[in-house]
């Protein structure tokens, strides 16, 4: 009954990232030290924070069953986000980063808005190419640093605590208050939206 309670409060929180902060660039000015600090830089850049939610919040709305359906697409993100990470570490640049970000966040929006159901597998592939994207930003802000793996580390585990938010969100309102999610996932669509209008500007 409490998870009930607190469903319509964990939507609503959902459907406020949008307005919590600034596009992923500069966040934090480039400050990235150690474990904690690698924790905290997803939790502060509403681009990033927005984006893992929803992977769990679509994850738990249009799972068939428990398992294995809840994890395809929160390991797809979390896996190929750490690919990008350590590829963005090495160097690699890729074409039209923060516009593929802004874009992640149109789509995954749209996904939670619509609840639209996806195999398995190419739910893990959707959202790892975005993930991607996201993991060479962070890859890029680490290069040179001493402390990049255990930033990289505090920034994988706060990926996979915001899925699991999401996910748990998602699962207390897959039988009630389904207009919630709905409010959400426009919201991070919009947000999509206007950050996509500012990268292209």
């Amino acid at each position: 009954m409490r998870i009930t309670r607190t469903a319509p409060v964990l939507a609503l929180m959902l459907a406020a990232l949008p307005l919590a902060a600034s596009a992923h660039t500069g966040v934090d000015a480039g400050l990235h030290h150690g474990l904690v600090s690698g924790f905290m830089h997803p939790l502060t850049g509403a681009d990033h924070l927005a984006a893992m939610v929803a992977v769990g919040l679509w994850s738990a709305l249009t799972a068939r069953r428990a398992w294995p359906d809840l994890l395809w697409a929160p390991l797809g993100f979390a896996s190929m986000l750490l690919a990008g990470a350590l590829a963005g570490l090495a160097g690699v640049q890729l074409p039209a980063v923060e516009p593929m970000i802004a874009a992640s966040l149109l789509v995954l929006g749209l996904l939670v808005l619509t609840q639209r159901r996806l195999p398995p597998l190419a739910a893990a592939a959707l959202v790892g190419v975005f993930a991607v994207f996201h993991g060479i930003a962070h890859g890029q802000e680490l290069a040179g640093e001493s402390g990049a793996a255990l930033t990289l580390a505090g920034m994988l585990a706060a990926t996979v605590l915001l899925h699991a938010a999401g996910i748990a969100a998602g699962w207390a309102l897959r039988h009630g208050h389904r207009w919630l999610p709905r409010i959400a996932g426009a919201a991070v669509a919009l947000f999509g939206v206007a950050l996509l209008g500012s990268t292209l500007a």
